[in-house]
């Protein structure tokens, strides 16, 4: 029941108007902004009660409640007298197409199976643009894998390898955050459909579930927030490879080193400094990334919850999400922009590895990766 407005992106450059539109550009590149958008939201609640409804053999009822256009804003006004916008959410389809709205769910229900729908829907955004982002280091790899440079260790300089398996070490990262991530896509993103205190018919989750493509769960997980933990994890994982791919171009790209510079043309004045260049993909991946494990921490923080449900730690997580999917989201669209647009400047390298560099293993090594990333982009 995916809506255009859920699914289509604002373009690489353009920030939703979920967030900020000053910081947008920074914070909210790509697709997954509209994805998490207040909209968006809105429309995965209304999607989780019209399956729902339909569960419960209202088809009618479900198709009415699908197509109701609501007020984000209102709702969230609204929900600060019940710490849930499904309340106000509830109320109002009640009043618009029946009582028979919400039958057994709680706000809880709802909320969590919005948040498994929005994540599903974002993921796809997010592991496009992740996909796209290793397929460019991969280019790399293949193009430079016999291209001589200095290793660093401890940033001091250290052995020759070649720029090839560095780029192939970013590939295969990046390859197994993303396979993380889609493992969590497919089998942790379940509903939440247990009733008041966990113990309503399981027959009605695996509807629901089989109504809006999520997995249906072995039982409950209200206080048991496992699903939610492996989506965070996973998010801080994918910003860590792509924050170390970040970094090395920053350092590759300093004024004394320059073996590689960010190749888009007029991209990177400096406002003081005319003769500068500034790795402006790469210091935006790094200004994503660096948010993310503090959101993943809240995430994580929350798992302690009491009883059958818990005050305060759910409620955290839905706000913590949309940014960290968001964040998540925009360095994925970054790194992919980077790494499309890397500019290595070989006879640099070269120098740089001394006369006749031995270069060990590292083309067989680049290789293996090559080819495991073949096997990698077949699956997606």
């Amino acid at each position: 029941m995916a809506s255009d407005s859920t699914s289509a992106s604002k373009g690489p450059g353009r920030p939703s108007s979920s967030t900020s539109e000053l910081f947008g550009g920074l914070y909210a590149r790509g697709g997954v902004a509209e994805a998490v958008s207040d909209a968006a939201w809105l429309r995965a609640m209304l999607d989780v009660e019209a399956a729902l409804a339909r569960a419960c053999g209202h088809a009618e009822l479900a198709e009415r409640i699908a197509a109701q256009a609501l007020d984000p804003a209102e709702l969230g006004r609204a929900a600060a007298d019940s710490a849930s916008p499904v309340v106000p959410l509830a109320r109002a389809l009640r009043e618009r197409v029946g009582e028979e709205v919400h039958a057994g769910a709680t706000s809880q229900d709802v909320l969590d199976t919005a948040l498994m729908l929005v994540a599903h829907r974002s993921l796809e955004v997010v592991l496009a643009d992740a996909g796209g982002a290793a397929d460019a280091a991969a280019a790399l790899a293949e193009a430079h894998r016999e291209t001589p440079m200095m290793a660093r260790t401890l940033l001091q300089r250290a052995l020759p390898s070649s720029f090839g398996l560095k780029a192939a070490g970013w590939t295969s990262g990046i390859d197994e955050a993303a396979d993380w991530l889609r493992g969590v896509r497919e089998r942790a993103l379940a509903v939440q459909m247990g009733g008041p205190v966990g113990h309503r018919d399981p027959e009605v989750a695996a509807a629901v579930a089989r109504e809006l493509g999520l997995a249906a769960p072995v039982l409950p997980w209200h206080t048991v927030r496992v699903r939610p933990a492996a989506l965070a994890t996973g998010l801080g994982a994918l910003c860590g490879v792509l924050g170390k791919v970040a970094r090395d171009v920053t350092l590759l790209a300093q004024g004394e080193v320059a073996e590689a510079r960010e190749g888009v043309e007029g991209r990177g004045d400096s406002s003081a400094m005319g003769h500068k260049r500034n790795p402006v993909a790469a210091v935006s991946v790094l200004a994503c990334t660096r948010r993310a494990p503090g959101l993943v921490a809240t995430v994580l923080a929350g798992m302690e919850q009491e009883h059958e449900r818990a005050a305060g730690a759910w409620q955290a997580e839905a706000g913590t999400f949309t940014e960290l999917l968001r964040l998540t989201g925009s360095a994925a669209a970054w790194a992919r922009d980077l790494l499309e647009h890397l500019e290595v400047d070989a006879a640099r390298l070269r120098a740089a590895a001394g006369e006749d560099p031995d270069l060990g293993a590292a083309p067989q090594l680049v290789e293996r990766a090559l080819a495991a990333h073949r096997d990698h982009s077949e699956a997606r």
